[in-house]
């Protein structure tokens, strides 16, 4: 449902992301509400989220997309690019050798065999490609029963999102659609005798009680499991695994669909590097690398923080009704942790510093970071060319000017100022920038030097 800002510029790369904005809901704001042991919930914050990441991306606020709209709005960027989707079919077996991929696919039409360079699995938590690799899928299922509902309320349409804790209690409700659709999602509560055929009806007291108002339609009512686990290995092979069939989690923080796209993001370009002649090992290698850190990082992370919320006992109590809201508050009263909080949350201080694909530093920026956000000049405008390219931000040296004309490598100068230094850039440095938006080198000294050695080892440029 919730499309980080990380995801965003990604897509702004792309060319579509103010289609994607126009057509879901900005939520600029938050509440959290306590519930008290009356069952009754009074609100104890209000976040402004747009002033979370001021000047740390230029989509500084949390967007709701529907899954099933977003699904079908990719699909038709796929048949812009003449890629047909083909439904109904499902991928039954697969061999791999030295050269390439060999899959049987069963569809309407029955088995059909075909090679391929590379598959890459994205097909879920019980991804055939993953089992089919024979990796192991480590981690557990939590206990408690969640709900999710689709529904209308008496008090009308919000774009807010509205977040209540209690005891034994964890609600959601945010925007879904323009038509006045609304999302409910929350812990199932206690004491139903048969919870895994809970119908809304069987809750609707105990929710309305936590939300302060009536539930006038639902369009649909489920109850699921949450679960978390990261597979043991994301390569085998000529074969990638990506998504929920690498990695899932708790829902806490919006972090799953996003964390997909990374991977499909990250994969993508070194894929395409490679089918263009790179040969240079280290570009498919790093895949792994960089992303399964990341995954159990993430993973370990929204485990923590969902196993505190949803926690039985005086404990749980204690985390949901007084040190959550101490947090947010806290967390969001001062401008370093509203910028940590939204650097965290948008995905957007994801760092590949320790990959075999980063080197240097250069102000404050290293070699993995993501390039960051120079708003004044839009330094994110020249990353349309999904290319690999060299930013300056003062006056570039004649070695660096003559570097990129010989190799063709693209070089941005932009003009040196505050903003260039708040971001974190030193004046003069050279960054070589990946297809994706991350920092490879950063170089303040003997720059040329440092390009050149890069370029020629990863086979970067015209006539390597």
């Amino acid at each position: 449902m919730v499309v980080q800002a990380r995801t965003l510029e990604f897509y702004r790369q792309l060319g579509f992301a103010r289609q994607i904005i126009d057509a879901g809901i900005v939520v600029r704001n938050a509440h959290v509400r306590e519930c008290g042991r009356n069952g009754r919930a009074r609100e104890v914050l209000r976040l402004n989220l747009g002033d979370l990441g001021e000047g740390i991306s230029p989509y500084s606020f949390a967007l709701t997309y529907p899954q099933d709209d977003h699904e079908k709005f990719l699909v038709a960027r796929l048949a812009e690019a003449s890629v047909a989707v083909e439904w109904n079919a499902a991928l039954e077996s697969f061999s791999q050798d030295n050269d390439g991929i060999e899959a049987s696919i069963v569809g309407a039409a029955g088995a059909t065999t075909f090679r391929a360079s590379y598959l890459c699995g994205c097909d879920g938590a019980h991804s055939v490609v993953r089992q089919g690799l024979g990796l192991g899928f480590a981690g557990m299922t939590y206990e408690q029963l969640f709900f999710v509902c689709d529904c209308k309320v008496a008090a009308g349409f919000t774009t807010d999102l509205s977040v209540t804790l209690g005891e034994k209690a964890l609600v959601l409700l945010f925007p879904v659609r323009s038509t006045g659709m609304q999302r409910l999602i929350g812990l199932l509560p206690p004491g139903i005798g048969d919870p895994e055929n809970a119908t809304f009806e069987t809750i609707r007291a105990g929710v309305e009680a936590l939300i302060g108002t009536r539930v006038t339609d639902v369009n649909w009512f489920s109850t699921y499991r949450v679960h978390h686990r990261v597979a043991e290995r994301f390569r085998q092979g000529r074969a990638f695994i990506l998504g929920d069939a690498a990695h899932i989690h708790s829902p806490a923080g919006g972090q799953g669909m996003n964390t997909g796209i990374g991977d499909a993001t990250n994969l993508g370009w070194k894929i395409a590097d490679t089918l263009r002649g790179n040969k240079d090992p280290e570009i498919l290698d790093s895949f792994e690398e960089e992303r399964i850190g990341f995954a159990r990082a993430l993973v370990a992370t929204t485990d923590r923080l969902f196993t505190s919320i949803v926690r039985g006992g005086t404990i749980g109590e204690f985390t949901r009704q007084i040190v959550a809201p101490i947090v947010f508050t806290v967390g969001t009263r001062f401008p370093l942790a509203r910028h940590a909080f939204f650097r965290t949350l948008s995905q957007t201080a994801v760092s590949y510093a320790g990959s075999m694909l980063s080197a240097g530093h250069a102000g404050t920026v290293r070699g993995g970071d993501r390039l960051p956000w120079v708003g004044a000049c839009d330094n994110f405008a020249s990353l349309r060319s999904l290319d690999w390219q060299i930013h300056v931000y003062g006056s570039p040296s004649a070695g660096v000017a003559t570097l990129c004309e010989r190799t063709g490598v693209a070089l941005h100068v932009f003009a040196w100022s505050d903003a260039a230094r708040a971001a974190g850039f030193a004046r003069d440095a050279a960054y070589l920038v990946r297809p994706d938006g991350y920092v490879a080198l950063a170089a303040a000294r003997d720059a040329t030097a440092k390009l050149e050695a890069y370029l020629a080892r990863i086979h970067i440029g015209r006539g390597r």
